[in-house]
């Protein structure tokens, strides 16, 4: 129920909370990336922040600037969905949960409106398509942003099949129904985003949240309720459980590298409501691996005796291991107009994406792949970053890349690739969504 709720933006809210940390003291570098963490003796003692300043070919320009590392007795990752160090953290100290952690893509654009919208509007299924062959899951939201504002998205798992697939796309195909077209009648699009959401819920949760010298805070931790698409809360919840932790081990003279150290915060975190709730959803994501019917019979009888049944526990699978299909799925999405269904470049540009062109690719991925998953990873981005390139004469395709136009979503981690941080400064600069 979202009765008495407000509907914000999580980039002005970060902005707003960045204010009021300042004013307590926190030092803020928002142009500066973390590359890695500092690990020495099986403790973590900082990190060590990527360099600026350097060419296509990581050579150095005149104005270079190299990275720092930053030493601290206790480092809280708070990266978000993909996070870069989070995964290396959760790899190097073996802490990864029973079930392979998954994800979303969500695609989502801000317009404002001639008339203003006064309810929410939550969807599931079309245009996805229901059969579990496909192995399409998501849905839609449409939330009124003030009296002339709405913000409006499509999130859909990355274990689909299909390579013909995407979500930007399905997400123009959404905006054609009447009910939304009247909705954004008259209207205009002014802001667009996309980023991966965690969907593995509580059995992918790691199986510790800390490590000797390390927290782990927020949706990186996998605190995301999916039947909601909530986890701001949990991010603040487990932020408010972090810091409190980290202060009593400090207030003891404690050293925060100790094993074991900041064992409270676990005990705090899996005792909090936050965890109480993905409990009760604890199957709720995996039982649609069944398809859209019976997923939703079996997420209903969830609902109703809050995780009881059914009383067997589900496994899942990671994104990257679904079989690829080849439909003619493209042939449904709309032509872009510019008036109310958009192609990806000018989507991309309406990010306010400051990635220079000649800095050094943060994509990584093998160059020559079969040509089904070059066609997967061209669909999937929903800024134009893959195209499929010249045949390699054994089955195999080159992969052509535009990393400048790359909005940090994510969704290449979870289908065979890797994305590390680029230059700090770099990537979309959201001011609505």
């Amino acid at each position: 129920r979202n009765h008495g709720n407000h509907v914000a933006s999580v980039s002005q809210l970060a902005r707003f909370l960045a204010e009021h940390a300042e004013e307590g003291g926190a030092a803020i570098l928002p142009e500066t990336d973390a590359q890695k963490l500092l690990v020495a003796d099986g403790r973590v003692r900082g990190i060590r922040t990527g360099d600026k300043g350097r060419g296509r070919d990581g050579q150095e320009l005149g104005n270079f600037e190299a990275g720092s590392d930053i030493v601290a007795r206790l480092t809280v990752l708070a990266e978000g969905t993909q996070g870069h160090l989070t995964g290396a953290a959760i790899s190097r100290f073996g802490l990864e949960g029973d079930n392979p952690q998954v994800w979303a893509l969500g695609v989502k654009e801000v317009w404002k409106v001639a008339k203003p919208l006064h309810h929410i509007v939550h969807t599931m299924g079309w245009p996805l398509r229901k059969r579990a062959r496909y192995g399409e899951f998501g849905g839609s939201f449409i939330y009124p942003m003030g009296e002339d504002m709405v913000s409006l998205g499509f999130v859909a798992g990355l274990e689909y099949r299909d390579v013909e697939f995407s979500v930007h796309d399905v997400l123009q195909e959404f905006k054609t129904h009447r009910l939304v077209r009247k909705i954004l009648a008259g209207g205009e699009r002014i802001g667009w985003g996309a980023k991966t959401i965690t969907e593995g819920g509580y059995h992918a949760l790691p199986k510790r949240f800390n490590a000797p010298g390390l927290l782990l805070v927020g949706e990186g931790a996998g605190l995301v309720n999916v039947p909601t698409l909530k986890g701001i809360h949990y991010a603040v919840e487990s932020g408010i459980l972090a810091a409190e932790a980290a202060f009593r081990a400090l207030q003891r003279g404690e050293s925060t590298t100790r094993v074991g150290a900041l064992d409270s915060y676990d005990e705090a975190l899996r005792s909090s409501y936050a965890m109480k709730e993905l409990r009760e959803v604890r199957n709720m994501r995996q039982v649609f691996d069944k398809g859209f019917f019976m997923g939703g019979a079996l997420a209903s009888a969830m609902t109703v005796s809050k995780g009881h049944l059914p009383p067997k526990e589900y496994g899942g699978e990671p994104n990257d291991a679904a079989t690829l299909i080849r439909t003619d799925r493209a042939k449904s999405y709309p032509a872009p107009d510019g008036k109310l269904t958009f192609d990806k470049l000018s989507s991309v540009f309406l990010s306010g994406n400051r990635t220079r062109d000649d800095q050094p690719n943060h994509i990584r991925i093998q160059r020559e792949v079969p040509r089904e998953l070059a066609e997967l990873w061209t669909r999937m981005c929903p800024a134009h970053v893959y195209e499929v390139g010249a045949d390699t004469g054994d089955g195999k395709v080159h992969v052509e890349l535009n990393p400048s136009n790359c909005v940090q979503c994510g969704a290449i981690t979870a289908r065979g690739g890797r994305l590390t941080p680029p230059e700090g400064g770099s990537g979309p600069e959201y001011t609505l969504t």
